[in-house]
């Protein structure tokens, strides 16, 4: 189990940065028009995936900052915004590369932000739906991305695998 969610670690930093190259070619206008996704622009999705990763992170370690909801705007500007995901990329990698099967197993107990209630679960779940989400939105970047004219991303894990990064999980 531990080298599926280090594959998983290593997948979402290299999918990541795929697609703020992809945003980084973008106007800010481009950047913050209303598309109709969930998080309407590309600035705002990507805003809430490392919103959602803090929340996560947070509660996984105990450690750093969880913005009090899942719209925050942490940063305006993609250079700020890029930064910050390349360093909690980095920081979700060394996390996972950290853990033990045993800790995969155990249970951890946190807050929830939506309806604030303390809720008790089995890390590796939690772990998948860390993973699932970051992928969800991904695809609702993509998804703009293509909206907004701009060349198709291949984001597949099995690109990924494909890599030197991603063959020792191949």
């Amino acid at each position: 189990m531990k080298q599926h969610f280090s594959m998983m670690a290593a997948y979402n930093r290299w999918a990541n940065s795929r697609v703020y190259e992809a945003a980084a070619k973008l106007s800010d206008e481009e950047l913050n028009r209303p598309t109709g996704a969930f998080f309407p622009t590309l600035m705002r999705t990507l805003n809430h995936v490392l919103v959602a990763d803090r929340i996560w992170l947070k509660r996984f370690t105990g450690e750093g900052e969880a913005p009090a909801a899942l719209d925050t705007v942490l940063f305006a500007a993609l250079p700020a915004l890029s930064i910050a995901r390349e360093a909690e990329d980095e920081r979700v990698v060394r996390w996972v590369g950290g853990l033990s099967e045993k800790d995969l197993a155990g249970r951890f107990t946190y807050v929830t932000v939506t309806d604030v209630r303390t809720v008790s679960q089995r890390l590796a779940p939690a772990l998948s739906h860390f993973f699932n989400h970051q992928t969800h939105h991904r695809g609702q970047a993509h998804t703009i991305l293509t909206t907004l004219g701009k060349p198709s991303l291949q984001l597949d894990m099995i690109y990924f695998q494909r890599t030197p990064d991603g063959l020792p999980f191949a």
